[in-house]
């Protein structure tokens, strides 16, 4: 089987017997992690709504990311993917909510977030844990690995 597809079971799986749901909240892996989520035949028991925001003004307008954050810290930091889970998860009213923020490639890197870089951020009420991570590989390779420690984090969150 599909690690991906694995993950999203057993994430199901976890969260019906929690009575809970989750959200998505994401930049570089363009929904990628509500497909995986969605892909597990009766996944609406547990997924409760997933956000695309893309460019920075919908990460305000839909997830009430603050404006000046972009300009202090960039759209792939960890502040950034923090106040994206946090309002995945107030617009949403799902228990957990994932964010993610990176850059996929192949262009777009920097010097201090070269391709591969994702911020990645979970949240459990008011709890929100986040990490950076430094993928290797091409765009689909990036964004896969993304996916997989997006849900991974979201089972680690829930006592999994």
């Amino acid at each position: 089987m599909d690690p991906i597809t694995d993950l999203s079971i057993r994430l199901g799986d976890h969260l019906r017997r929690l009575g809970a749901q989750v959200s998505t909240a994401e930049s570089c892996t363009g929904g990628g992690i509500a497909e995986a989520i969605t892909r597990v035949p009766g996944s609406s028991a547990w997924f409760e709504a997933g956000y695309v925001t893309y460019s920075n003004a919908q990460k305000t307008r839909q997830l009430g990311v603050a404006p000046p954050l972009f300009e202090q810290v960039g759209a792939v930091s960890q502040e950034v993917v923090e106040a994206m889970a946090r309002g995945a998860r107030s617009a949403s009213g799902a228990r957990f909510a994932v964010a993610v923020s990176g850059v996929a490639g192949p262009d777009g890197g920097s010097a201090a977030k070269p391709v591969g870089t994702v911020w990645l951020a979970w949240a459990d009420g008011d709890r929100v844990l986040s990490a950076r991570r430094q993928f290797d590989g091409d765009r689909e390779a990036v964004r896969r690995q993304t996916v997989m420690a997006a849900l991974d984090g979201l089972l680690q969150l829930g006592g999994e």
